[in-house]
């Protein structure tokens, strides 16, 4: 079993950013690798020594992992000169470990089970792709940077069947995340079985079938409708779900969500509801609307004893120090006017309805904590007083509320919609498929450092550590849904676990390339948006600046101006590119002249406004004359907002006097986000930029605004021919307050412009 020759390096290889040499590619980065050369064979029949039953399980553990991705048959041997010895050192931390591999074979020290499971996942890694056998010499001395290292895994919007949720965790433990936070509970879906209260699975658990719309489109249910979409774990699933996690070293967190975020249990309890409810309560297909303000009664004490019986059950099922109990996005709106609501206010001395949902959180936290579990929440729980002892995620923007938190000494945890949301766009938004608001890249993951040099001294200490969210409104599939995890749970646990401020961009990727392999092994889909490319358009004086970039440092950028598609004989892309009349730009990324990403097509307008000055208070203005018409995501970057109750008004130069008869804009429709078109364009031509003529307006009715869809509309203006002319004006007046039958009602409707064009 023996290769040629070792020779240790020369020099410890800081792979904290992922440099390392020897071909050794480990996520995430060890905390100190020195590497050798040559390397080690384990082929099958090779030994595992183990000196206790804690060793014994991780190196069961492994033997199967390692077998079903080489092939390679280990076995469990009493020969302390077995090909890979674990050997405890209890003076180390529970997470550290020290691996060595030599001409000798591989030793494993570690103080607990999490060090040698640690261990042997970063051995799986450091494996060949083509030689799956072969260990290469190195030595290891490594330690997690964070104790929380979170995957938040949302199975209420879509329930993902248990032996989905098994792979997940198989692949999330292999990059040495520790803590699972199950979100089980929400108006799409109660996921659970709960023997005390079995109609929240026998209602709870299904909901009609939406599923040909988009989340964000699904109007609400109908009383008698079907209800085929659903699904929940009995406890046996759960008991399962949980014995898998803890032979890979990942503790499972319950969520319970409350006080809102509660449809689906209220469909299968309603009285549970404020009396002040006329609405039929059903578990939601989408959003909800006005539905999802429909959430427990705070006066009502059955609500307590109600949850209380959950949490009982929940209690004895998971074993995690751990419960967390939502406590997010609760609208007050009958709070407000509920009678019994108002009483309890009256009687708890509550003047600020706020001030109910602390008296609600403190009250179930304290049950909780009864029962020997700390509790966990959301960070809107700061907004009132914060239960005693609990630990906040901070999540909205950047999640700086959880810092209120930490003023008041309580733990926190991060996980920033603004970069650790795996539902947004991972990529060129393009190609990928649906979903909400901006951009979370791969890279962007990678380069956060939570914590900040503006946090108060204190903070530090109080954070237990980071957390990716994936919420899953936009997932029919488990295929989708780690599509969307994965690879950026890589960044996120290159994040948790490697010391702060080493970064190495190109050393992480090429190890992520090796984990891929092992992705590629369990047959899990996950994308390749690292390969695409984003796209600048820039109007600049008379002409457009197209800047092209790709996240991937190790790849050359190839394209055409003729329509063509891009080949490795294709122009290289350097700098930038500048374009002065119509065509169409295809550009891909090439390594090694093999083509990786998928091709941009640009096709570049042209007509009498485009590259010129745009003159308007919206910063995204030169959008209106940049040539590139925007796709039916809003927010691919090339989409121009309003979102005012006055008229907004924007200028176009056209440099020089020109003769004009038309203009067209582009106006996008996205009814589930409420982006409409305005209630009235008009536009205004002029030769000097002061004086303006009116030629032509358009007043849309209501039910032209508010039609519902996903759609882009070219809005034309014709008018008789103009000359002498210079400036176009372009006023629109905003469609005020979306109607209570929208599934945003009472909301600002706001309006989106991708292009002017003028003939």
């Amino acid at each position: 079993m023996k290769k040629i020759g070792y020779a240790i390096a020369l020099a410890i290889v800081s792979s904290l950013g992922g440099a390392m040499a020897q071909n050794v590619n480990i996520l995430p980065a060890p905390e100190q690798l020195v590497t050798g050369n040559g390397s080690y064979t384990l082929s099958s029949g090779a030994g595992i020594y183990v000196d206790n039953k804690l060793q014994r399980n991780v190196a069961e553990t492994f033997i199967s992992d390692y077998r079903a991705f080489s092939g390679v048959n280990l076995e469990m041997t009493g020969k302390k000169s077995a090909s890979i010895r674990l050997v405890t050192d209890k003076t180390m931390e529970p997470e550290a470990y020290r691996l060595k591999v030599d001409s000798d074979g591989i030793t494993i020290v570690a103080g607990a089970e999490n060090g040698f499971f640690y261990a042997l996942q970063s051995l799986r890694l450091a494996a060949g792709v083509e030689h799956k056998d072969e260990i290469p010499f190195m030595e290891i001395s490594d330690s997690p940077r964070f104790e929380y290292r979170g995957l938040m895994l949302d199975v209420s919007r879509f329930f993902m069947p248990k032996e989905d949720v098994m792979k997940v965790i198989d692949c999330m433990s292999m990059l040495k995340l520790n803590k699972l936070h199950l979100h089980l509970t929400d108006d799409n879906g109660w996921r659970l079985e709960i023997k005390k209260y079995p109609k929240l699975t026998e209602v709870g658990a299904w909901r009609v079938n939406r599923k040909q719309e988009l989340f964000c489109d699904r109007r609400n249910p109908l009383p008698g409708e079907p209800t085929p979409i659903g699904g929940f774990y009995t406890q046996e699933d759960m008991k399962e779900i949980i014995a898998h996690a803890q032979k890979r070293c990942v503790e499972i967190i319950p969520e319970i969500d409350m006080p809102a975020h509660s449809n689906a249990a209220l469909a299968a309890y309603p009285h549970l509801a404020c009396p002040t409810v006329d609405k039929f309560i059903g578990v939601l297909p989408g959003l909800g609307g006005a539905n999802a303000d429909i959430i427990y009664c705070a006066g009502n004490e059955e609500v307590f004893s109600f949850l209380q019986g959950i949490i009982d059950e929940v209690v004895e099922l998971f074993p995690s120090k751990y419960i967390h109990l939502g406590g997010d996005e609760a609208w007050k709106t009958h709070w407000e006017k509920c009678p019994k609501c108002q009483a309890r206010m009256k009687e708890e001395g509550i003047t600020h309805v706020e001030e109910l949902q602390g008296y609600f959180m403190a009250r179930m936290s304290k049950y909780v904590q009864s029962k020997g579990k700390t509790v966990m929440g959301w960070d809107e729980l700061t907004n009132s007083t914060i239960p005693e002892g609990a630990i906040i995620y901070g999540w909205q923007g950047m999640g700086n509320a959880a810092l209120k938190a930490a003023k008041q000494g309580h733990k926190f945890i991060m996980t920033p919609a603004r970069l650790l949301y795996l539902i947004r766009y991972q990529g060129p938004q393009w190609f990928e498929p649906t979903t909400y608001f901006g951009n979370n890249t791969l890279k962007d993951i990678y380069m956060y450092e939570p914590v900040q040099s503006s946090w108060e001294e204190g903070y530090e200490d109080l954070l237990m550590g980071i957390q990716g969210s994936m919420w899953t409104e936009f997932c029919n599939s488990t295929k989708d849904v780690t599509y969307q995890i994965f690879p950026r749970l890589a960044a996120v646990a290159d994040v948790a676990w490697t010391t702060k401020g080493k970064k190495d961009w190109a050393g992480f990727v090429k190890s992520l390339d090796n984990y891929l392999y092992h992705l590629d092994a369990k047959g899990i889909i996950y994308s390749e948006a690292m390969y695409n490319i984003q796209h600048k358009c820039t109007a600049e004086n008379g002409t457009l600046n197209l800047q092209l970039e790709c996240e991937r440092p190790d790849v050359v950028i190839r394209y055409t101006t003729d329509g063509t598609e891009p080949d490795s004989n294709s122009e290289i892309y350097n700098d930038f590119l500048t374009v002065k009349n119509k065509c169409t730009v295809k550009s891909a990324t090439f390594v090694n002249n093999r083509k990786m990403g998928k091709t941009l097509t640009l096709d570049l307008g042209w007509n009498k406004a485009t590259a010129k000055k745009v003159i308007s208070k919206n910063i995204t203005d030169k959008l209106l004359t940049n040539g590139v018409r925007g796709s039916l995501k809003q927010s691919d970057f090339e989409w121009t907002e309003w979102y005012t109750k006055d008229e907004s008004s924007f200028v176009v130069d056209l440099e020089d006097v020109n003769t004009v008869n038309k203009v067209v804009i582009g106006c996008l429709t996205n009814y589930g986000m409420g982006v409409h078109k305005p209630s009235s364009i008009s536009i205004d031509l002029s030769e000097d930029g002061k004086d303006y003529i009116c030629v032509a307006e358009r007043k849309f009715s209501k039910d032209e605004i508010f039609k519902e869809g996903n759609y882009i509309e070219n809005i034309t203006f014709d008018f008789e021919k103009c000359d002498k002319v210079r400036y176009i004006r372009v006023r629109a007046t905003d469609a005020g307050m979306n109607p209570e039958n929208h599934l945003r009602p009472g909301q600002q409707s706001r309006y989106r412009f991708d292009e002017i064009m003028v003939f």
